[in-house]
């Protein structure tokens, strides 16, 4: 009788434990499942916040990247933007208005001053060329409006790819100028036989010493072991590194074959390789 009794009890008591745990169970089991549901929208709350930002990122990186090649490739008016300004016309010798990036233009008057000082006198010939302004030089030396060195290019080189190749000796195409960026400017003259005199002489020598201490590399020297293809040589063609050398980083990044197009021939941009060979073969001292 009493182990019987003793087994009862026991009974009872996990009886009574059992729906005392049950009581609790089911008395808090909402708010454990509440808590877990509120963990699990948390997480999820989480991870499409942070796909929203990623997509924001991507969002912004491809703006800007849109932005950057319509800048890089010429495809903007300058005088419309804040960060180009007028050459003024005591350095404009080309009779209608060029526009630079206004360190270009306030370094280009800095080195004109201390040139002045030299008996050196420095000017500028040509500045930024958008891309409907090198279009129209591209496309009226390619159907012969204007001649190459006295040459009729459509007629003597019906090979339409030996006369890209001509242009290509002094002209960008569009799209692939350095003077898009309003880092570029033409000194004095640009022809080869102004160099040539007593005058132009003492001014490329002059630069040559003096224009590195104002940010100006030659862009294009002479070709040779450092730069074995690309644009000739442009003795007054400089190039003001602080900007351009990382608009150079920037094209060579951003730019594709796919992006040089808009003018005549440009069908055969690809097979010449524009990038590598011209718009990032210049002087190794520009980069």
């Amino acid at each position: 009788m009493c182990y019987c009794f003793q087994v009862k009890k026991h009974i009872s008591k996990l009886a009574l434990s059992f729906a005392t745990f049950l009581f609790v169970f089911l008395l808090f089991t909402p708010y454990f499942t509440t808590d877990f549901m509120d963990l699990r929208q948390q997480k999820e709350n989480e991870e499409n916040y942070q796909r929203f930002l990623q997509e924001k990122i991507a969002q912004e990186i491809a703006k800007r990247n849109a932005e950057d090649k319509i800048y890089l490739t010429g495809k903007f008016d300058p005088n419309l933007r804040e960060d180009f300004a007028l050459v003024p016309s005591q350095y404009n010798i080309a009779r209608y208005k060029m526009y630079l990036r206004k360190e270009t233009l306030d370094a280009f008057g800095d080195m004109a001053e201390a040139a002045a000082k030299d008996s050196i006198e420095l000017n500028i010939t040509s500045a930024t060329r958008n891309f409907d302004y090198q279009k129209d030089l591209w496309n009226r030396k390619w159907d012969s409006t204007t001649l190459a060195e006295k040459k009729d290019l459509s007629e003597d080189m019906l090979d339409e790819i030996k006369r890209f190749k001509k242009i290509l000796e002094y002209s960008a195409a569009p799209g692939t100028s350095r003077h898009h960026w309003g880092t570029e400017i033409d000194i004095n003259s640009v022809t080869p036989k102004f160099f040539e005199t007593s005058e132009g002489k003492k001014v490329y020598e002059w630069l040559q010493v003096n224009a590195p201490v104002f940010g100006f590399c030659q862009t294009y020297n002479e070709k040779g072991e450092s730069r074995q293809a690309g644009y000739n040589e442009e003795k007054w063609h400089w190039s003001y590194m602080p900007l351009s050398r990382t608009l150079t980083q920037e094209y060579k990044k951003l730019i594709k074959d796919e992006d040089i197009t808009g003018f005549l021939g440009d069908q055969y941009v690809p097979a010449l390789n524009l990038i590598n060979n011209y718009v990032l073969n210049i002087n190794p001292d520009c980069f």
